[in-house]
């Protein structure tokens, strides 16, 4: 039997781009091959972990809406779920295609595992306007930090250069560091972690036999509608 009969789309009016999936090398038996997902964020939240934040930045954190990202922390990736999902995602109608029938991510379940919010006007787009000297003056009257040039690009700040700030962190009654015009309710209780905190645990991948990616496909092909 041709193996495309099974796996590969029936109509392929729709979805056209198929020669250049990835499903496609699994129809040509390459089946335990699994990608690798890069990171660079790794020394960012090591030095979170190693020396908590405040509890007056965190309170700010949660103010402007990013208070769960830094809950959840940094996510353990599983590299064989990420394959199986990216041999289902389809560009031509941007979402996952199951046995049981599509999906896709809404803007509900960011708010869900992030603790984003998703009300209101979006936060977007890049300010071309600031010169690097005012880019450093900006930082400075914020977070007490004027970044070395070479440690902006355009209204980027690196990551690396996060680990001159959180040492300043501590120091919050020091004159230097001014966290802005932010009015802090000290006896306001931070709410709990959203749900993807709970992704956020140390464990390695480094001795996962190689083809679980076959068990996670066959546990997606199993979904009900259910689920």
């Amino acid at each position: 039997m041709d193996r495309r009969a099974v796996y590969g789309p029936r109509d392929g009016t729709v979805l056209s781009q198929q020669s250049q999936h990835r499903s496609d090398e699994i129809l040509d038996g390459d089946i335990d091959e699994v990608l690798q997902a890069k990171c660079a964020d790794g020394k960012f939240w090591r030095n979170l972990r190693e020396q908590d934040l405040p509890i007056r930045v965190q309170q700010i954190l949660h103010q402007i809406g990013f208070y769960g990202v830094y809950r959840c922390g940094r996510i353990q990736y599983d590299c064989h779920l990420i394959t199986a999902l990216v041999e289902r995602w389809r560009s031509e109608t941007h979402s996952f295609h199951f046995r049981v029938g599509e999906a896709t991510i809404t803007l509900q379940d960011v708010q869900v595992i992030w603790g984003l919010p998703i009300d209101g006007e979006p936060v977007s787009g890049t300010d071309l306007e600031r010169t690097s000297v005012q880019w450093q003056e900006y930082c400075m009257q914020y977070i007490g930090f004027a970044p070395e040039e070479g440690a902006l690009k355009g209204s980027r700040l690196q990551i690396w250069a996060w680990s001159r700030i959180i040492p300043l962190c501590p120091g919050l009654g020091a004159p230097r560091v001014h966290m802005g015009p932010h009015q802090i309710d000290n006896n306001r209780v931070l709410p709990g972690a959203p749900y993807g905190a709970m992704w956020n645990c140390e464990h390695t991948f480094t001795r996962t036999v190689r083809t679980t990616v076959r068990v996670i496909r066959d546990i997606l092909d199993e979904m009900q509608y259910d689920q």
